[in-house]
């Protein structure tokens, strides 16, 4: 790993921390005195101090360094969080995220603007700590180093036998891997930055495995440390010194005073020696030779009884146990958490490189399939059918590598909420539920602007002020419900707010003056509330900064037709609005059927595929001339797909031509929407790879992509939401 990865992935972890810090701030607002929260966020913003300081980054560190003291303030006691502490901590988390954005060269420069504000903000800091005052320069934040660069020399900074007292002497024994340096890091940077937690009172290098220099690898490291280290710092926070490098180190936190057999352990894991740490013990004044004398003859003792017993020495962790230092639960606890917590992070294009490359392979699958068909051999036709299904297997665990919960998405307007309902006077509740339905990051990542836009229009156009609701008889806080659900093969995403509810003179009204509908209009409701989605088009009086402008809501649409979605508006005057999302679980590969229509092919997604009937059977229950028919007591719009798809001039897509022996209808369902489509023959089913169409087919109705069959031909693939959309429509 080079540095630029190093930084990539302090780059990423650094944004997971600071969503985790704004989250748990947002948490508070509701929860002040719940202390797991408090303690939650000490430990983000100290993590995120941390790790920037290991890479350097000492104007984030200085900065975070305040708003750290204050956390630890609250989490103490000494300081009441109330709103206007919250904000600060708010607005400081965004100047972090501004500070790393320059450290990291995501923009060239910190803005006058971004300065004036950080000098602000470490200004309301200050005036929270009792009497103190947040280090504003970097000697403060990382005293000189300590460490002799001389073999095997102890380096000693003096302290008072006031500070002995008041903090206890840790003793660090550290050892960095052989690949540290090639990995981007700094082994010094972590000495200095334990100065920022305590004091280092004695270090010893070590440099038993250094090499000759003929054999010397410059690019390796060879060191490790003995440590004795005063702080009051409890072992969570030195421990977190070396988080981020912890994979490429080993290092036992020994705590002050610590019983004879954790010094043990100390010895038997080391590599250098019993006898060339102990006096390195006993020489920084950890342990008196009595002690070590002490400590060798239980190791004797103990190899005695392991050598005629044969049984296991305990691990640390039970000797921690045994001697009182952390209790059984917990060290339990830890253990789970670290098994549970084995999570790689895989970079975005690597997964859609994974997913195209299995989409290939999906298609190579069903060309081998159709060949061992053609030969007739049933055990090739076998073999090819075990592979067909291993392919799908390999494809749907694929894809759920690419599927993640939309409720992180969700959380995000938690601070969106409570800002602008400050702007605007309001007082708004967020309720968020079914954070836990997955879709595919592709469809959340574009799902993001459009749900904002939604959710600022609830804000300000559909919640009420406070004395407007008391005027009707409503409770003073309004409330905006994000739910998500599954529902007949796709995910569907509601914006439900309690306010005034969507007005349709007033649409109406602004659709006459811009010319999108005429004065003997025959609108339904549901057409009347999509005008809203206009380019342009907004109802709202005077212009603000959440909107007022028209452009928000056409980009709503626009993005999830891209998606291949459909948007349902139902509002009630003085009640509210519910705006329902509905969008497909993924973009990459599906599960189709596989239908022909004259000479071409078409798939129709299989999740919305309900039944297939004969057309012959039911043509007699149809009314005349009014493409619907009854089945079996429902009446059902139709269509064929011949007849669509000739009519918009598709004939070099291969409709057409030939008679039709016998017609079928698939009865394809959307929401709680029903139609059916007469096509010529049922083909079964078929994995479908999604391409995107061409210029050629990009403007023609009913068509959401394309996919190469087996045999090298071209599929076209139906889209079912908006046929069945248009028919259902055509019914009203």
């Amino acid at each position: 790993m080079s540095l630029d990865e190093g930084l990539q992935g302090f780059l990423v972890e650094s944004k997971d921390l600071l969503d985790e810090m704004e989250d748990l701030l947002l948490q508070l607002e509701e929860k002040r005195g719940d202390s797991d929260i408090v303690n939650a966020l000490f430990r983000v913003v100290h993590t995120l101090k941390g790790t920037s300081g290991m890479f350097g980054f000492e104007d984030v560190v200085t900065f975070t360094h305040g708003a750290e003291s204050v956390m630890d303030g609250v989490r103490d006691g000494d300081i009441s969080l109330d709103d206007t502490l919250l904000s600060v901590l708010l607005s400081s988390r965004d100047h972090i995220s501004t500070l790393l954005d320059v450290a990291l060269g995501i923009t060239a420069t910190i803005s006058q603007e971004a300065m004036q504000q950080g000098a602000t903000l470490t200004s309301s800091l200050l005036s929270y700590l009792k009497g103190g005052s947040v280090p504003t320069d970097l000697a403060v934040m990382e005293p000189d180093p300590v460490v002799s660069t001389a073999s095997n020399r102890s380096t000693t900074t003096p302290i008072s036998d006031d500070q002995r007292l008041e903090n206890e002497c840790w003793h660090i024994s550290l050892r960095f891997g052989m690949d540290v340096l090639r990995n981007g890091m700094e082994p010094m940077s972590f000495i200095r930055y334990l100065n920022t937690i305590g004091q280092i009172v004695s270090l010893e290098t070590i440099d038993e495995l250094l090499p000759e220099p003929a054999k010397m690898d410059a690019e390796s490291c060879y060191l490790g440390f003995e440590i004795n280290f005063s702080s009051s710092a409890d072992k969570a926070e030195i421990t977190s010194v070396f988080e981020f490098v912890q994979d490429d180190c080993k290092v036992n936190i020994l705590p002050p005073h610590s019983h004879a057999s954790i010094y043990l352990q100390l010895l038997e894991d080391l590599p250098e020696g019993h006898y060339r740490i102990g006096e390195i013990l006993t020489r920084t004044g950890i342990l008196t030779q009595r002690e070590l004398k002490n400590i060798l003859a239980i190791q004797a003792d103990r190899q005695d009884d392991v050598d005629a017993e044969e049984g296991p020495v305990p691990f640390v962790g039970e000797l921690a146990v045994s001697e009182g230092l952390v209790e059984a639960p917990v060290l339990d606890a830890a253990i789970k958490r670290q098994e549970e917590c084995k999570v790689v992070r895989v970079s975005a294009e690597k997964l859609e490189e994974l997913i195209t490359l299995v989409g290939e392979l999906v298609i190579a699958g069903a060309n081998t399939h159709l060949l061992a068909r053609e030969s007739e051999q049933n055990t090739l036709i076998d073999a090819t059918e075990k592979l067909g299904g291993l392919v799908e297997a390999i494809r749907d665990t694929s894809l759920s590598l690419r599927m993640v919960q939309i409720g992180d998405t969700f959380s995000r307007f938690r601070r969106v909420v409570r800002e602008n309902s400050r702007e605007l006077g309001k007082e708004i509740d967020l309720e968020i539920s079914g954070g836990e339905t997955e879709l595919d990051k592709v469809v959340v990542d574009k799902m993001s602007d459009p749900l904002m836009h939604l959710v600022r229009n609830s804000i300000d156009h559909g919640l009420e002020t406070p004395e407007e609701r008391e005027g009707v008889g409503k409770p003073r806080r309004g409330k905006i419900k994000l739910n998500a659900f599954h529902d007949s093969g796709s995910i569907v995403i509601e914006i439900v707010d309690d306010g005034r509810g969507l007005s349709k003179d007033k649409i109406v009204t602004k659709a006459l003056e811009k010319g999108l509908i005429k004065e003997n209009h025959n609108l339904s409701d549901e057409e009347i509330y999509r005008l809203i989605f206009e380019a342009g088009f907004s109802t709202a009086e005077s212009v603000t900064n959440l909107s007022g402008r028209g452009v928000g809501m056409d980009v709503v649409r626009q993005n999830i037709d891209s998606l291949r979605g459909l948007i349902d508006i139902n509002s009630e005057a003085g009640s509210g609005t519910t705006i329902s999302i509905r969008l497909p679980l993924t973009m990459a590969i599906i599960d189709g059927f596989l239908v022909q229509v004259g000479k071409g092919s078409y798939v129709v997604p299989l999740d919305m595929v309900d039944e297939c009937v004969e057309y012959n059977e039911v043509a007699h229950e149809a009314y005349d001339g009014s493409q619907h028919i009854n089945l079996r007591g429902e009446i059902m719009p139709y269509l064929h797909l011949g007849d669509v798809f000739r009519g918009q001039g598709e004939k070099s897509a291969g409709v057409g031509g030939g008679e039709k022996a016998r017609e079928n209808i698939v009865v394809a369902r959307y929401g709680n929407k029903k139609a059916g489509l007469v096509v010529d023959e049922l083909l079964g089913e078929h994995q479908t790879v999604i391409k995107p169409l061409g210029r050629i087919f990009e403007n023609i109705q009913g068509l959401s992509g394309a996919t190469i069959l087996g045999n090298g031909e071209v599929a076209m693939i139906i889209d079912v939401p908006n046929l069945v959309e248009k028919l259902a429509s055509s019914t009203m």
